[in-house]
């Protein structure tokens, strides 16, 4: 499938047909898209749990206000980030460049995301992002359906996927087949509210 194709056709599902399973080639599949996911300085800092017992379904779906997807949906995968990945060894995400690259690069790893928590913070939240897209769309692409969710407890799935310390949760993607297609598209604003030459209007130069 064509990737604008994708983007066109890839709607919020709500509800999966539960019978539909996925092959583990069609996950090996997304596993390889997600890898291939973009990470500044290439620090590789997602971490993804796909959840598959039952069990720990239900309790997630419990903490979802009972959203269907939780629990019907092919592929239940939480999108987590590492916050220190970029001092986990970060010689190894360079391992493969030109020596005179990753000489220069890897120190500046550090140099950027050590003295600021926060950036480190906005860097998962930016990768996992990244990611889900690039999840979603490979779907598609395979004719499976997705929803990308922020609706639910993070500390509760945090829990039941013992989440480490140094970890957060961005948020979860869903994968399956639908079982009812998705409503009309609700609305869009107008492009010239989203789109800017330069600068917004009014602003300083």
């Amino acid at each position: 499938m064509d990737v604008l194709d994708a983007i066109e056709r890839r709607r919020s599902i709500k509800y999966f047909d539960p019978t539909a399973e996925m092959p583990d080639t069609h996950w090996q599949q997304l596993q390889h898209a997600l890898r291939r996911s973009p990470t500044a300085f290439n620090i590789q800092n997602w971490r993804f749990v796909r959840v598959s017992d039952s069990g720990k379904r239900a309790q997630i779906r419990a903490a979802a206000w009972d959203q269907p997807q939780m629990t019907d949906a092919a592929l239940l995968l939480v999108l987590c980030f590492d916050r220190l990945a970029w001092q986990r060894d970060p010689a190894r995400y360079w391992c493969d460049a030109p020596p005179e690259v990753a000489a220069q690069l890897v120190p500046e790893i550090t140099g950027f995301y050590g003295p600021d928590t926060q950036l480190q913070r906005d860097e998962g939240l930016r990768s996992c992002g990244i990611a889900a897209q690039t999840l979603m769309l490979a779907a598609q692409s395979l004719g499976y359906d997705s929803c990308a969710l922020d609706g639910f407890d993070y500390r509760v799935v945090g829990d039941l996927i013992q989440l480490p310390a140094d970890h957060e949760i961005a948020l979860i993607v869903t994968v399956g087949k639908a079982l009812k297609p998705a409503h009309a598209r609700p609305g869009q604003i107008d492009a010239t509210e989203v789109f800017f030459e330069d600068q917004f209007p009014g602003s300083a130069n």
